[in-house]
Formats: C-alpha cells, structure tokens, sequence
C-alpha cells in the first residue's frame, strides 16, 4: 500500500466548531490519516469521534495503543494520553504534560514531522495560548506543509496568532477551505512523494522524541522553576521561538508558562488565605481558654495573633478579587 499522507491538526477552545468544519470538506476517499490532538480535561469524556463522524464522511475513533495508520480515517487523542507517530502506526502515552496539558499538540506534530517528513501535513485552529507553534516549527523543518485558521475567523486566536508569529505558514485560511485544501495536498503528497525516509525508531526513542524538543535542552538555564514540578527550566530558541522545557520533560511556550505561573501563584494565595484563616481561628480559640483560666495577658497577645492574621488574610483576599475581575473585563 502506497504510504499517505499524514494531515496532524491541534486545536483547543472553539476548536469543536473548526473541526466540524474541516472534516465536513474531507473527501471520502482522501489519500491521508488525519490525526487530531483536541484540548480536553483529563478526566473528562470525549464524544469528538461521534461529532465527526456526524460532521463529514470519515470514521472517526479514539486511538488504542499500536492502532496502524491507514487513509480515509480520524484518529483522535483520547483525554490523558498524548498520541505519537511512528512508521505505519500510533501509540499513546502519559508522558509529563506540554503546555499544561495531556493530550498536547506539540508531541503528535513534532513525532509526525520526524517519522514521516515531507509527508506532513500541520493545521492549527482555534485554541488559546501557543501550544502547536514548536510542533509546527519542527514540520517546517522537516519539509511538510504548514496551515492555519485564519485567526479572523477562528473563536479564539491565541493559538494561530502564535503560528502565524513563529512559523512561515503555507496558507491562512478559513476552517472549511482548510480541508478543502488538505483534499488537494494530500493527492499531491502521494503522487509526487518518494519513499519514507522518516526515523525507523524504536520505542525508547520516539519517547524521547515525544518528551523533549529536538533541541535535547540545548538551551540556557532560564533562572526559572517549572510550576508543574519546581524543577529547573531551560529557555531554548527555536527559529526566534522561545520555550521552556524542564528536565522530565514539561514544556512551555511563553504564554503558556505565563498562564502555569499565574495559576501556581494563584493557588499559593489561596493557600496562604487558608493558612493565615486557620492560624486566626486557632489564636482565637487559645485566647478563649485562656480567658477562662483568668489568663489577661496571654489572651490578648492571642487576639493580637488573630487580629493580624485576619488583616493579612482580607489582604490577599483584596489582590485575588481584583484579579479576577480584571481578568473578567479582559
């Protein structure tokens, strides 16, 4: 069987509505695997199978571990597994999360682009932040095809502004003539493509093709701690894309860092509030029995403990209310 083409598409909020529209434009007998990392919790259900295989023609499935590549089908990323290629097949797994997220973009675009070459396809659609943009970087480099959703059309844009500011893209173009034109560079892919020259790798390696940029942390330490796990982040540059990526494999884009660090810090706040709330009641509780036993002194040293726990505590409560309702007005 002639090798196809391999189309990996990524997408995040309002990318339902942009797959819809891709597949709707696939051709029944498109001579390409069309593999898609879609954002969704990791303890979540996904239903995108059933939604497109209601949209266009193609079956469309969760990926099973070994499941072989064949055309004319939707492969889809079930929810806490990240979906690698490898010649004629896919395999999941739950390596450490890219962008705050499993399953990510990046890992399935960046195992295509080195397995199967020039025979790549990427799309980016609607989604926030910046995962995809180093995945779509390594298919440029590899000699495959570049698309995104025109982000003035695209519900959310941070993802394909990302691309559009990194990679040379081929084409920016609607959701639906997007697989419009997956139908026509597919056919040109299988006809004029030589043989598979991708990696033949074994599987110790397309995990570490999966968990770390080709850059293999070629980068400077950042200075930086990882909000997934603390552990030291290096900055690495890839054709003027800057990410982070820590030493289990975690990765970032800057906006997404950014997002990490302020979810980590939100958090840190929250506990801080419980912390100071707890070590207010406990003080209030110590000066009530110290009342009883007559105790002046050590009573009102523990309301003053209260009493400054409480203030810090309303404190922080004031910078994380205002937080969020700048970030409501965004």
């Amino acid at each position: 069987m002639q090798t196809p083409a391999i189309v990996v598409i990524g997408a995040s909020a309002g990318g339902v509505e942009a797959l819809s529209q891709v597949v709707a434009a696939l051709a029944p007998d498109i001579p390409a695997a069309i593999c898609i990392v879609l954002h969704v919790p990791a303890h979540g259900t996904s239903v995108l199978p059933a939604i497109l295989k209601r949209a266009g023609r193609l079956p469309a499935v969760h990926v099973s571990d070994g499941d072989v590549i064949e055309p004319a089908h939707i492969y889809i990323a079930p929810p806490d597994s990240h979906l690698l290629i490898r010649p004629g097949s896919m395999f999941l797994r739950r390596g450490p999360r890219e962008h705050g997220t499993r399953p990510a973009i990046d890992p399935l675009f960046r195992t295509a682009a080195t397995t199967y070459g020039p025979r790549v396809i990427g799309v980016i659609l609607s989604g926030t932040l910046d995962d995809g943009t180093s995945g779509l970087i390594a298919i440029k480099r590899h000699g495959g095809y570049a698309l995104v959703q025109d982000p003035a059309e695209a519900l959310h844009r941070g993802m394909p502004n990302s691309a559009l500011a990194a990679v040379d893209v081929d084409r920016v173009l609607s959701a639906a003539a997007i697989g419009e034109a997956l139908n026509e560079l597919a056919r040109t892919i299988v006809q004029t493509a030589g043989p598979l020259a991708g990696r033949e790798t074994g599987m110790g390696a397309e995990v570490d093709i999966a968990t770390a940029s080709e850059t293999e942390r070629e980068g400077i330490l950042a200075g930086i701690s990882c909000p997934h796990c603390s552990g030291t982040l290096w900055e690495v540059e890839e054709e003027g894309h800057i990410h982070f990526q820590c030493r289990v494999g975690h990765q970032y884009g800057t906006a997404s860092l950014l997002a990490a660090q302020s979810d980590a810090l939100d958090a840190a706040l929250w506990t801080a509030v419980r912390s100071l709330e707890e070590a207010a009641a406990t003080a209030r509780r110590l000066a009530e029995r110290m009342g009883r036993l007559a105790s002046g002194k050590a009573t009102e040293r523990h309301l003053q403990r209260a009493a400054q726990a409480e203030k810090h505590a309303a404190v922080i409560r004031r910078v994380l209310q205002s937080a969020d309702a700048a970030a409501a007005t965004e």
